[in-house]
């Protein structure tokens, strides 16, 4: 992405294409509820650069040690996002544009994946940077998306704060993972299955015949 775009645009618009195909199938079969996830290596820079371009943060705010990296390694992951972004001059209010340029397949994929939940009203659950990365490009396509989204978790990966609050989103859970690869989002759906059942069938007061305060106590 320093050298030339990551990807034609058209090429961005297929794979956003392909992560809608497979939730519409999904939704199709039965499912009710979408979580995503992702597997790469290297693509917390392509998601910092993303949401350095949608949020007009400067990448060294957005930027975090992905996998490990030291010091010196993450001064030289910012300065490759900065050379990506000047090369590029990626807008925010031409998200597949920015895709194309600094984001990654997987990223695309998943941005249509979320597109594809949220409109059919199926929750959204993502997990942690990366997911959050392609809903703020999904949300950027689609403005109100993210009151479909649930934020599984909250990553140490500074752009992941910029995520949640451009998306208005408060994590469920704050474990400090780093894993990726759906792991948040796992973990949150008991949470969330629980939340849906106290909904759906605790008492109410009227229901469980209590008409007003305990003897004696407020």
């Amino acid at each position: 992405m320093t050298v030339e775009p990551a990807m034609r645009r058209d090429e961005a618009q297929a794979a956003i294409e392909v992560g809608r195909r497979i939730v519409d199938e999904l939704i199709a079969g039965g499912i009710d509820t979408i979580a995503v996830g992702e597997m790469g290596i290297g693509n917390t820079t392509a998601a910092s650069a993303l949401v350095a371009a949608l949020t007009d943060r400067p990448p060294v705010e957005v930027t975090g040690r992905g996998t490990g990296l030291d010091a010196d390694a993450v001064r030289r992951k910012v300065s490759v996002i900065e050379a990506a972004l000047d090369r590029h001059q990626p807008r925010r209010d031409d998200p597949i544009e920015a895709l194309a340029a600094v984001g990654g397949f997987e990223i695309a994929a998943l941005v249509g994946a979320i597109l594809a939940g949220a409109e059919a009203r199926t929750p959204v659950v993502l997990d942690g940077f990366i997911t959050g990365a392609a809903a703020l490009v999904a949300a950027t396509i689609a403005p109100g998306l993210g009151l479909r989204l649930i934020a599984s978790h909250r990553s140490p990966e500074p752009g992941h704060a910029a995520v949640l609050e451009e998306l208005g989103l408060d994590p469920l859970l704050d474990l400090d993972l780093r894993l990726g690869e759906g792991t948040g989002a796992a973990l949150a759906l008991p949470v969330i299955r629980s939340a849906t059942l106290l909904l759906a069938g605790m008492a109410t007061f009227e229901r469980a015949g209590v008409s007003g305060p305990v003897a004696g106590k407020p």
